[in-house]
């Protein structure tokens, strides 16, 4: 189990009760194990950081990044966080909000890709 951060319950929360439309978007194609019968979760506290969507048995983190992500400050925390949870086995993919609202199936199409290559012994 990867590490959890209780302090985080609340704000994990609340962030799940305030989601983008690109995060909406993207939560609809990945709940109910839609991608090969794998959970995703939504919001998830791993170390001090809240992912936006993680799926344990793949140990993919999927983010969805709005244009604070692309300032210099964002852009040097992404690296720092990403590096934090690549240390814990994690893989992170990062998509662009405008890429998920614009090009959903193929969003959808690379995390269904990298899943396959984690998870052989799943149904495609």
């Amino acid at each position: 189990m990867k590490p959890y951060n209780k302090n985080l319950k609340q704000a994990s929360r609340d962030l799940r009760n305030n989601m983008t439309d690109a995060e909406k978007l993207l939560w609809s194609r990945l709940r109910n194990k839609q991608i090969l019968g794998l959970q995703f979760y939504r919001r998830k506290p791993l170390l001090n950081f809240i992912v936006d969507f993680y799926c344990p048995s793949t140990n993919l983190v999927v983010e969805c990044d709005g244009s604070q992500h692309y300032t210099n400050e964002g852009l040097e925390a992404d690296r720092i966080r990403d590096h934090a949870l690549e240390q814990l086995g994690l893989k992170v993919l990062r998509f662009d909000n405008r890429q998920i609202l614009a090009e959903i199936d193929g969003v959808v199409e690379v995390i269904h890709f990298y899943c396959v290559k984690e998870s052989p012994s799943c149904e495609t």
